[in-house]
């Protein structure tokens, strides 16, 4: 039988270098996704070998198509519709992260040799983390506690990949970030960083890593594991008021960004879901980190080329004019509240069913 692997969500961030991951390994590759201009524009630079699929994973007679085509050996399930304009479209969210999870498990129970299902999780379904009242990392037996609809479909998504019949591997991923300069220069993105306590947990992950953590959940020793997905300890383990300012340095956009606001120590349901992990076990089974924070900082940099003089030159300008949008400007607020603020801008994030 072909060893075939089938990539769900294949030109998302996670998903484009995964694929590639995939195919430099000499696996041979299906990559599925929304029929799109912009998908097929990316469609074109796939590597050799690789083949497309479109495919929308709400269609259940489509995705049982998809499967029977293929017959994949694995499938790594990495579409969904993520913060923050899941906030937006809580149906359509509910669809694609939870319905299609199931939709596609069942279509890949049916197979007369069922693939291995490597699903795409999050730390967020751990829900808020006040530095000040939870002691020790993030671990695999750490409790759910999903504090928004992201974290709430996630969880239902392990749940219905953990009761299937399927071999099932579970990586739940911290704060991905990519060297590839553009991708942090949108404003929503300055604007949802801005909402978050600044001094806030996170551990963040090159994507090629996470890449690479993928495409060895297909084929090591690790079926019936929930492993954790960062970079290493020593570099990654950052505060979140750090990581926008650094990467928009690198680009040349030094100072560029206006201090956000700290957290409120005493109010745990007002922080964000992130936190440090210990990855031990995932390293030790995928062997996956490769690239240091300092390095993505330095690649980040290279990257940006002839960008960085012109981004430093306009980057006192670029700061006024981003202070003026940051979700806290003018409330006198001294906490930062990113629930609310999220809330505000897009829509409630809360879990359904949660009023509280």
């Amino acid at each position: 039988m072909t060893d075939t692997a089938l990539v769900t969500g294949a030109f998302g961030l996670v998903g484009s270098a995964t694929v590639h991951r995939l195919a430099a390994d000499g696996r041979r590759v299906v990559a599925t996704d929304l029929d799109t201009p912009a998908n097929r524009k990316a469609a074109e630079a796939l590597p050799v070998g690789v083949t497309v699929r479109w495919a929308d994973l709400t269609d259940p007679t489509a995705v049982g198509a998809l499967v029977d085509e293929v017959a994949p050996t694995a499938i790594i399930h990495l579409a969904a519709v993520i913060p923050p304009f899941i906030y937006q479209r809580r149906g359509l969210a509910e669809r694609v992260n939870v319905e299609a999870t199931a939709g596609l498990v069942r279509s890949a129970e049916k197979l007369a040799t069922p693939p291995r299902f490597v699903l795409a999780s999050s730390i967020a379904v751990y829900g808020s983390r006040n530095p000040h009242t939870v002691t020790g990392p993030l671990t695999a037996d750490t409790p759910v506690n999903p504090a928004d609809i992201y974290g709430d479909h996630k969880v239902k998504a392990e749940k219905i990949v953990r009761t299937s019949a399927l071999d099932w591997v579970i990586l739940r991923l911290g704060g991905v970030l990519t060297a590839t300069p553009g991708s942090y220069m949108k404003l929503d993105n300055f604007y949802f960083e801005g909402m978050l306590p600044t001094d806030g947990r996170l551990q963040t992950v090159d994507v090629r890593d996470v890449a690479t953590a993928f495409a060895a959940a297909t084929t090591v020793d690790a079926i019936g594991e929930t492993l954790l997905i960062g970079g290493d300890d020593a570099t990654h383990r950052l505060l979140q008021g750090d990581v926008a300012p650094a990467m928009a340095a690198a680009l040349g956009l030094v100072g560029g960004l206006p201090a956000g606001l700290k957290g409120d120590p005493h109010n745990d349901a007002s922080w964000f879901n992130t936190d440090w992990m210990d990855t031990t076990r995932a390293q030790q089974l995928l062997g996956f980190q490769h690239h240091s924070w300092p390095d993505m900082l330095i690649e980040t940099s290279a990257n940006a080329g002839i960008k960085r003089p012109l981004l430093r030159l306009v980057a006192p300008l670029a700061k006024q004019i981003l202070k003026r949008r940051t979700a806290y400007y003018g409330t006198g607020q001294r906490y930062a509240d990113p629930w609310k603020a999220i809330e505000k801008k897009w829509g409630d994030p809360r879990p359904d069913g949660d009023t509280a």
